[in-house]
């Protein structure tokens, strides 16, 4: 494996005497995570692996299966669905449903997203699978095939149990899911209040604290339990920047919200999105075998953008490893080679290198240099083998 160490200059100097210092985000929640989307990068994990009680942020998995059944066209956002007398008697936040009633799909997903309806979510589990307790298993062996790997589910709705676990990656991915597969369907998780058929106004508002805020803030899901203490799983976008977060075990709503708005602004202050490398610059030589030419130039296949410290101003350690010399012939744009870009405190991020230009076998010279380099290149070791 060839190995070539380089330095991308980065010119920050500007950008860093408009941003604070950066600091690491010293957050009061028990368990947290933010993510990048826009550049696939983690920006916090604290205790993010941990399998905890996600109250009802674990209706995001319930509304996935049911976005899921809209987008396979099991159902529609007309359908309508029966409420059981199970559902009518579910506790906590609810939609107020009872078994006369006949709610559509798209009013269910408002019930959810906005009153956190405990009922709407086992009318929706009953609907898609007959019981819940079918729908929870249904839950189990989707999250596995999502890589959900710290989720399991023993309901709908988050309601306590020992089985009710999820940790806080599990649901920034379950969120980016969302945002990602579901467009059509997201933009309810921005929704302000919904109320079903006029009943029980007082209780018709999101509770999500940072969509009246102005910060680009556009779902998803709040939760609350005494085990669990207060969480959020959040999105915002500014710019051309998307981040997801998730807050979990806060002591009151107040904690919550200010912490919420904590982690948004953090995110967006102290980081920022910068092209590294252009498209076409070539980042580095391979020796090519047997070729019409003895190098090839590598470039990435379009440029280089990833996220950096707002107050960064070293250049970024870069290193390109292919496995060398590379056998002609080489086409335009094949991918050959590795580019490992490393900036202290961030993740490591990996591009594709490709050939920037085609380079045809060679004719009977390059043959006949190359047969010779092979001989020289034995001949040496041989000379320095000990005895």
């Amino acid at each position: 494996m060839t190995r070539i160490t380089i330095l991308l200059s980065i010119l920050l100097m500007a950008l860093a005497a408009a941003f604070p210092a950066r600091a690491a985000f010293d957050t009061r929640a028990g368990s947290a995570f933010l993510y990048d989307v826009t550049t696939d990068t983690v920006l916090l994990a604290k205790n993010a692996d941990a399998a905890l009680p996600p109250a009802s942020m674990s209706k995001l998995m319930t509304l996935n299966m049911l976005f899921e059944a809209l987008r396979d066209g099991r159902v529609t956002l007309d359908t309508e669905f029966r409420v059981s007398t199970r559902a009518k008697d579910m506790g906590g936040s609810t939609m107020f449903l009872n078994e006369t009633d006949r709610p559509t799909v798209e009013q269910l997903i408002k019930g959810i997203v906005v009153m956190s309806g405990n009922d709407a979510c086992v009318v929706v589990a009953e609907g898609l699978a007959g019981t819940e307790e079918a729908f929870a298993r249904l839950m189990n062996d989707r999250a596995a095939d999502l890589g959900l790997t710290s989720s399991t589910f023993a309901n709908a709705s988050g309601w306590p149990h020992p089985n009710q676990r999820m940790s806080m990656r599990d649901l920034g991915k379950l969120a980016t899911r969302l945002i990602t597969e579901f467009p059509e369907y997201y933009g309810y998780f921005k929704l302000t209040e919904f109320e079903y058929d006029g009943r029980a106004p007082q209780n018709r508002f999101n509770r999500n604290p940072l969509l009246k805020l102005g910060i680009g803030a556009d779902g998803l899901k709040t939760g609350h339990t005494t085990e669990a203490g207060y969480g959020l799983v959040g999105s915002a976008v500014q710019g051309d920047r998307r981040i997801v977060f998730v807050l979990s075990g806060m002591e009151s709503e107040a904690q919550r919200a200010e912490e919420s708005e904590r982690i948004v602004s953090w995110a967006f202050r102290q980081f920022v999105q910068r092209t590294v490398v252009e498209e076409g610059t070539v980042i580095a030589t391979a020796d090519v075998w047997m070729g019409a030419r003895a190098t090839v130039g590598l470039v990435p296949a379009g440029g280089v953008t990833m996220l950096v410290p707002a107050n960064e101003r070293d250049g970024i350690e870069a290193e390109v490893t292919y496995r060398g010399p590379i056998e002609a012939p080489i086409a335009e744009g094949q991918e050959i080679a590795d580019l490992t870009i490393r900036l202290e405190g961030m993740p490591e991020v990996r591009v594709p290198l490709v050939a920037d230009r085609p380079v045809a076998r060679g004719g009977f010279l390059p043959r006949l240099r190359t047969a010779a380099e092979v001989l020289m290149s034995r001949y040496i070791s041989a000379e320095a083998a000990p005895l």
